[in-house]
């Protein structure tokens, strides 16, 4: 063999890794959806969203009465006169006129009972209402403020609670 041969190179493990390239970095994910389905399922859910949203705000403008009703009794007391206007105002926006608005006596009082889950109406403070609206020198009544409150919250359109 002769002397001029071919010198190895050897090649180090520096060496490799400073032959190595950079991966490169993958393409940014498309955040739109691929599919047809997710488009038509986030339409639908769109759809319930504004639905809800619909019935929220009937609701919300359909008990603006009761709201006013009972920022009125705030202001009003045991004094059953002003107790009595408010509930019949507050009756008249929930239920047919024809329903309410001839109500005196007795009969007031048993669809104030009959509409609501609240009970002293008939053999309560709620007796007062009775008559209160004609009596020259009405009495505060203990408790009837607090009974007006639970009848205006909780009163039921279209029969007993």
């Amino acid at each position: 063999m002769s002397e001029t041969a071919d010198t190895v190179e050897y090649v180090t493990l520096v060496d490799l890794i400073n032959q190595l390239q950079e991966v490169p970095d993958p393409a940014p994910v498309s955040m739109v959806p691929q599919t047809q389905g997710w488009i038509v399922l986030a339409g639908f859910l769109l759809a319930a969203l504004l639905l809800l949203l619909r019935a929220v705000l009937r609701r919300h403008r359909a008990n603006a009465y009761r709201r006013a009703a009972l920022a009125a009794l705030r202001d009003a007391g045991d004094d059953p006169v002003a107790v009595s206007a408010i509930l019949k105002r507050a009756a008249l926006a929930a239920f047919p006129r024809a329903q309410v608005a001839s109500l005196t006596g007795n009969g007031w009082l048993a669809f104030l009972e009959d509409t609501s889950q609240a009970a002293g109406f008939r053999d309560g403070p709620g007796q007062a209402l009775a008559d209160a609206a004609y009596s020259p020198n009405p009495q505060l009544v203990h408790g009837l403020n607090a009974l007006a409150c639970e009848w205006v919250r909780g009163h039921v359109v279209g029969g007993r609670a």
